[in-house]
């Protein structure tokens, strides 16, 4: 209790600063906060919007957020630019907006409680539901109540973001799946045991949605705002499913509301485990003060508890005892099934051990290894390689020592043969430029570069002090008494000089230290390697290989063998629209794979089967053979454009090889991409204008929608047939049509935006 309350204290100071602070820029920005009756042609910058909706906050609560933030025009336009595809300034955003709806209107309407969200609803109906799905019908929100939406969930940041727990992933900016897994990766030490809460997948039920706006009313004091979303669960555009797999993944039927909802919804439960993580960190203090992990032979392993949670997806992690790990889960599930009266799949929630079974969380399985199975040491082939390359590298090396010495002594005999030359045509020593000077400086800069060279190799040494001090009968008594003292002194100093510089022993010296002191570190190494593997543990995160494969077999990339095949349904595209919906698929799986420890495997599937599976599709459009299709479009899949020069959209073979972790933050699933085909009708429909968001081109072309599940007539929700962990785009969509131009539709084939970006209004019923 007392840290909550400690948190809670920092958390309203910390909301009092930034009020703070925020107002002493109001007066420069006041004028964008205007009410509703005033024009308003620019959004806001983020800044902005903070301080308006900071304004509003007062004695712990936020009060008014609909008067005061919501429907003001200038939120609304700024939801406007973020729902925007195409708009490339603010006035011509605004020109845009206006031609569909006045903001000014629409927020005296938000403000007075008079708008009309049933309206704004377009209600589609499945017509294969007993096939394939037991879905109601859809219901979805039109441009205009988009931008409601799209404002709410602005506001909903700005009180909520600060106020989630670290380990709350989803609906963030900047804390999405690959930030879940970053962490997993570097902050996870040593994994014992750990377990996954799954759900029984249902909807959220009415008793849910009161409890959420119990808890939306703890920091929020505005009836009208929770009268607006309490009409969109009632009239079904709002709808929140838990244990399923179509949240966060830019369906069409999932709101822009419902990720800070869940996170909302969530938020008690992630305070208790934040509680436990301090408490436990607390009874395991670090003895002593210093960095090392370990002391002489003593290593310090605290009992942890670590969190993570991407919207309904919950993993949790300890590197105590089994018991401790029971316990947690416990209270866990009773926070879950009591407090936020949720349905617990216990069967699947179970305890598994972190080093010998896989854990499946994000799409990805997790597995706890020692370092060396992340970082193995090379094997005898690749050192034999490595000792190769290096004897090859000396060769050169010598090769060009010697090409250079070649050609600094010809170089030098013309320069000698130069200067005579000038001397005898000068009559003596006297001549016009400065020679001497230049002859000089080159020439002693050669010799430094050869006596570097010279000092630096052992054997010349070796070999000169040898010539030097061979056959040294000065050296000898009788000798030295017959010759005269000046030329013995000499002598000497020459052999202290010779000694000095050219005796070998020194360097040799010099040498087997340094091969002692590498030989050492080697040994230092494998010690600690040893010892690491030993006493550490680290997270491992590999792309389930078998999913994969049986989701590039179901959509028809490969046959029965694994081999690649043509998709006889992507033959009525256009050859450049084939090519981008194949690079929108594999870029997406690159991207979504690419902080996997197994990702060569992700490489290979869109490298060869995908790549090979799009050559034998154009193939088969054309009715020409492979080899063919490879000698027109090559085998990164060129494509010439209308203006006639040529575009890849296809990664590369050379691309896909140097990929690696690109440092993403919360990349979507390839889900979308890979179960909706776009096929371009070819029908006399008068022109319509782009469905993409405020787009205005009526250069359009009339698509029909074809989902995947209804193309192979399969019931999603059958593992067997279906690939687990799948999502769908709603059946009700099937077949339904609707205009886009040349830029959005290019934009859908290459994944770049979804059908959630298109204004559902837009949607025509053709048969």
């Amino acid at each position: 209790m007392v840290m909550r309350l400690r948190v809670h204290s920092l958390y309203n100071r910390k909301i009092s600063f930034l009020v703070s602070s925020s107002l002493r820029n109001l007066s420069t920005a006041s004028s964008l906060f205007l009410s509703s009756d005033q024009t308003i042609t620019e959004p806001l910058v983020k800044s902005e919007l903070e301080a308006l909706v900071l304004k509003q906050y007062s004695h712990g609560k936020f009060y008014s957020l609909v008067k005061n933030a919501v429907s003001l025009p200038c939120v609304l336009l700024t939801a406007c630019q973020n729902l925007s595809l195409s708009a490339n300034s603010s006035g011509e955003l605004l020109d845009r907006v206006s031609r569909r709806f006045s903001i000014e209107e629409m927020g005296r309407e938000i403000r007075e409680g008079r708008f009309d969200i049933r309206s704004c609803c377009v209600e589609f109906v499945s017509s294969s539901e007993k096939l394939l799905r037991c879905d109601e019908s859809l219901v979805l929100p039109n441009l205009k109540l988009k931008v409601l939406i799209e404002a709410i969930r602005m506001v909903l940041e700005i009180v909520y973001d600060d106020r989630f727990a670290t380990f709350s992933y989803g609906g963030r900016v900047g804390m999405g799946r690959h930030t879940a897994i970053r962490y997993l990766k570097n902050s996870v030490e040593n994994p014992r045991w750990w377990f996954r809460v799954s759900f029984v997948r249902e909807m959220f039920e009415e008793r849910n949605v009161d409890k959420l706006f119990g808890f939306v009313a703890e920091k929020i004091n505005d009836g009208l705002l929770i009268e607006m979303i309490k009409k969109l669960f009632e009239f079904g555009i709002l709808k929140i499913e838990l244990g399923g797999c179509n949240s966060g993944r830019g369906f069409p039927q999932e709101c822009g509301l419902c990720s800070i909802l869940i996170n909302v919804y969530f938020d008690g439960l992630d305070k208790e485990i934040q509680d436990l993580r301090l408490k436990m960190k607390l009874k395991n203090p670090r003895v002593g003060t210093g960095d090392e992990e370990s002391t002489g032979n003593v290593f310090f392993k605290p009992v942890n508890i670590y969190a993570v949670r991407y919207l309904d997806e919950i993993l949790v992690i300890t590197s105590g005892s089994k018991m401790l790990t029971m316990d947690l889960k416990k209270r866990i599930l009773d926070i879950l099934e009591q407090r936020l009266e949720l349905r617990v799949d216990r069967l699947n929630t179970s305890i598994h051990s972190a080093v010998s079974e896989k854990i499946s969380f994000l799409g990805m399985y997790l597995q706890a290894v020692p370092p060396s199975v992340l970082r193995p040491p090379k094997s005898e082939k690749a050192v034999r390689a490595m000792k190769k390359y290096q004897r090859q590298k000396d060769v050169r090396k010598l090769e060009l020592r010697n090409a250079r010495e070649r050609n600094r002594k010809t170089l030098g005999l013309k320069i000698f043969r130069h200067v005579l030359k000038k001397i005898k045509q000068s009559n003596g020593f006297k001549f016009e430029g400065e020679i001497e000077n230049e002859v000089r400086d080159i020439f002693q800069s050669w010799g430094e570069e050869v006596m570097q060279d010279f000092m630096g190799s052992l054997e010349e040494r070796w070999k000169w002090h040898w010539l030097l001090t061979r056959g040294d009968f000065l050296s000898l008594r009788h000798i030295r008494e017959k010759l005269p003292q000046d030329l013995i002194d000499a002598y000497d100093e020459f052999q202290e000089q010779v000694d000095k510089h050219l005796a070998p022993t020194q360097a040799k010296k010099v040498l087997e230290d340094e091969e002692r002191r590498v030989e050492e570190e080697e040994e230092q190494r494998y010690a600690e390697r040893t010892a690491e593997d030993l006493t550490k543990l680290c997270m491992k995160v590999s792309a389930p290989e078998e999913l994969v494969r049986k989701a590039i077999k179901l959509v028809g990339f490969t046959n029965n063998m694994g081999r690649p095949r043509p998709i006889i349904h992507l033959v009525t595209l256009e050859d450049s629209d084939i090519i981008k919906w194949y690079a929108g698929v594999g870029r997406k799986w690159l991207d979504f794979f690419c902080c996997c420890h197994n990702y060569k495997m992700v490489k290979i599937i869109v490298s060869y089967h995908m790549r090979f599976s799009c050559i034998l599709t154009l193939a088969e459009k054309h009715g020409s053979t492979k080899r063919e299709a490879i000698r027109h479009y090559t085998k990164d899949l060129r494509v010439s454009d209308i203006d006639g020069s040529e575009e890849v959209h296809f990664p590369s073979e050379r691309e896909v090889k140097m990929m690696g972790d690109k440092n993403l933050s919360d990349p979507k699933p390839v889900d979308g991409t890979l179960s909706l085909l776009l096929i371009r009708l070819a029908s006399d429909e008068p022109l319509h204008s782009c469905a993409a968001s405020f787009c205005e081109r009526s250069d359009t072309i009339m698509y029909r929608v074809h989902l995947l599940q209804n193309r192979l007539r399969i019931n999603p929700l059958d593992e067997e047939k279906w690939v687990p962990g799948m999502g769908t785009i709603h059946s009700a969509l099937n077949r339904k049509c609707l205009p886009l131009c040349s830029t959005h539709i290019s934009d859908i084939y290459l994944g770049k935006i979804t059908l959630q970006d298109v204004d559902s209004s837009s949607f025509i019923d053709l048969r």
